[in-house]
């Protein structure tokens, strides 16, 4: 079975309501005065080094790999939604990730990607896509497995799909089941569903699959959804009032109904719930979990592996209050498919739940009935876990945790994979449990920057474990604000005259990228004292893009210019340059250029591109002779090819 496992709404109270945001500002002297007291740790790209400065976390998805679970159907990934209510504060974090990195938008073209503002990959294979664009547009592709792309028939399409039943209605949260069935909520409040409804996961009273978005309006008039949640096949939202509705598979319970009947509309789950203000929701695979406005947690529906921590594997029909967590108060849920985790507003970790691939992070891989505190090591010895309420685990442990451990912001699980990961304060991310087969059974730091990386590169299938959010704003990192300051004479302090065409450039940045400009700007040099420097060696196209290079590490030139090119990197001994300049020559020769690139090989010393350009005018013999530019070549040369085809056996019968 499976379920998705929505985030939760991340929300701070009181007097702990604060708001993280990462910004940086960079000042191109200070870079310049940066990289000479750091000449010693110097790389090909000193704006790389600060790129790469952060870290990130992963997760994976797989089988049961042997948790006692109920008879359900196939399981399915999920997403998890977390939108906050707006009637408090919550901490959010932008996902500026590529989608690229999620192998079914490779389908789409560079403009198709840019216009894209929220995206979401799901399916048992993650051969399903959602997409939103920045006009409120919703295109679905994919193998449309169980009518979930909403597309009014059962095909599926590698080219995208215009749901324009959904067009203009800006999507505030998405999730999807195993079937799989997605349920999508708008700023207006809507509650839209489609897909695999077995068992009456859309809420509309039947079970006919809904080939088309849906709306979901039983008991939801006048309500406003602000999130929602999907399990392997059953449904939850959450209102701006803080109500819960739940619908569909209802076997162990996880409706909260109080019986184990299928809920065939939306419901409201009431009991322990009734009067209370939810503001956040999750699902596993046949569980469900809330946290309350004072940071109270409710769990109920299956429990086999202790996934509610109550302290019991017993089923729960009605909401049951976590009294293992009394006295914290939880921000933010996350299910994965057997196991749970809460974060606190004090930056604290828990989990309970399934342990059979370490995904609880306590060392071990022995299940837990309650939760249990992660993540604070180096306080304790391995192995050694607590309770959640003796008086260690609350003073000393937490304490320790403050003092030597960077607080944790964001956690992040699947209920289509026993995998667990965090992000801190300062950008690093964990991750542990199933990855990529590994079991992984303590919290181990990686090398990406956000959560949804990890999805990407280490989950099975690869799906996207919430709503990914394309939120452009006005940050730029230091490469993107070096790249945009190219050529710009509002912040420029220098000129290079190239053919009568001005190009603005900062001396701090050429003093920092190129060692040729490092020795020109000196004091004894006239060049340091000039605004303007002329340059008649080199073309302006040549010259131009050298110049970008030293800002962008890029290099956009055809192979005839990329010659000119190879030329002045090899005059300024910009070795790496110069190998760009190769790639770019091999990638572009052809019968008609061969020779002429051949040539400038020769001339500028670049052994293994001659050594290529060669190889190819010998495989084209007979078309490459042909051309104008064979017979304009120097006799000399002309003498050594002929000589050195000869040795190659060129002119054999």
């Amino acid at each position: 079975m499976t379920s998705v496992c929505p985030s939760g709404p991340t929300i701070w109270t009181g007097d702990r309501a604060q708001t993280y945001r990462l910004t940086q500002s960079c000042c191109l002297v200070h870079l310049a005065s940066l990289h000479q007291r750091r000449q010693q740790q110097r790389s090909d790209s000193f704006i790389l080094v600060i790129v790469l400065s952060k870290h990130i976390y992963l997760s994976v998805s797989g089988d049961s790999g042997g948790l006692t679970a109920p008879a359900s159907p196939s399981p399915v990934p999920p997403v998890l939604t977390p939108t906050p209510p707006p009637r408090r504060a919550r901490v959010r974090y932008p996902a500026m990730v590529d989608v690229g990195k999620w192998p079914l938008f490779t389908l789409l073209g560079a403009q198709e990607v840019s216009s894209i503002r929220q995206a979401c990959v799901f399916g048992t294979s993650a051969n399903e896509a959602i997409y939103i664009t920045q006009d409120d547009e919703v295109f679905v592709f994919g193998l449309n497995c169980s009518n979930c792309l909403g597309t009014g028939d059962s095909q599926s399409t590698m080219v995208p799909k215009k749901l324009d039943f959904l067009r203009g209605k800006k999507v505030v949260s998405l999730s999807y089941g195993s079937g799989p069935h997605v349920l999508l909520a708008t700023e207006g409040g809507e509650l839209f569903a489609w897909g695999h409804n077995g068992y009456s996961q859309l809420g509309n009273g039947t079970t006919n699959q809904g080939v088309s978005p849906i709306l979901v309006s039983t008991n939801l008039q006048n309500k406003k959804i602000t999130q929602v949640a999907c399990g392997s096949h059953h449904s939850l939202a959450l209102t701006h009032d803080g109500e819960v509705f739940a619908w569909g598979y209802n076997n162990c319970g996880q409706v909260g109904s109080g019986a184990t009947a299928n809920q065939p509309t939306p419901r409201r789950v009431t009991n322990c719930l009734q009067g209370k203000v939810v503001m956040g929701i999750a699902c596993g695979q046949t569980s469900s979990m809330a946290v309350l406005d004072n940071g109270e947690v409710f769990g109920w529906g299956y429990n086999g592996n202790g996934q509610l921590g109550v302290g019991n594997n017993g089923n729960q029909l009605t909401p049951c209050r976590l009294a293992a967590l009394q006295g914290l108060c939880v921000l933010q849920i996350a299910s994965g498919y057997a196991h749970s985790l809460a974060l606190t507003d004090e930056g604290l970790l828990y989990a309970w739940g399934a342990n059979t691939y370490g995904q609880l992070g306590t060392g071990n891989k022995s299940n837990q009935l309650s939760p249990v505190h992660i993540m604070a090591e180096k306080e304790r010895g391995e192995g050694e876990w607590p309770a959640v309420g003796s008086k260690r685990t609350r003073e000393n442990t937490e304490e320790a945790w403050h003092r030597e451990t960077d607080r944790i912001v964001e956690i992040a699980a699947c209920h289509s994979t026993h995998t667990s990961a965090c992000k801190t304060q300062s950008g690093q991310v964990y991750m542990w449990g199933q990855c990529r087969g590994q079991s992984i059974v303590l919290p181990h730091l990686t090398h990406f920057s956000c959560t949804d990386d990890v999805f990407a590169c280490f989950a099975t299938p690869s799906v996207m474990w919430r709503l990914l959010s394309m939120e452009y704003d006005d940050f730029l990192t230091v490469a993107q604000s070096l790249r945009k300051e190219f050529d710009s004479p509002e912040t420029a302090d220098l000129k290079f005259s190239v053919d009568g065409k001005y190009i603005h450039v900062h001396k701090a940045v050429l003093k920092i990228r190129c060692e040729h400009f490092r020795s020109m700007f000196q004091s004894h040099w006239t060049e340091d004292t000039k605004e303007v420097i002329e340059i008649d060696q080199f073309s302006y196209p040549v010259y131009r893009s050298f110049l970008e290079f030293l800002y962008t590490d890029n290099v956009d030139l055809p192979p005839e210019d990329a010659i000119g090119l190879l030329d002045l990197a090899t005059s300024y001994c910009e070795n790496r340059l110069k190998r760009l300049c190769q790639h770019i020559i091999k990638r572009g020769i052809t019968v008609e250029n061969a020779f002429s690139l051949l040539s400038a090989a020769v001339r500028y010393d670049a052994e293994d591109l001659e050594e290529f350009c060669f190889k190819f005018c010998v495989n084209h013999l007979t078309e490459v002779t042909q051309t104008a530019a064979f017979w304009q070549i120097d006799g000399n040369m002309l003498k050594e090819f002929i000589c050195r085809a000869s040795r190659c056996g060129a002119f054999k019968n």
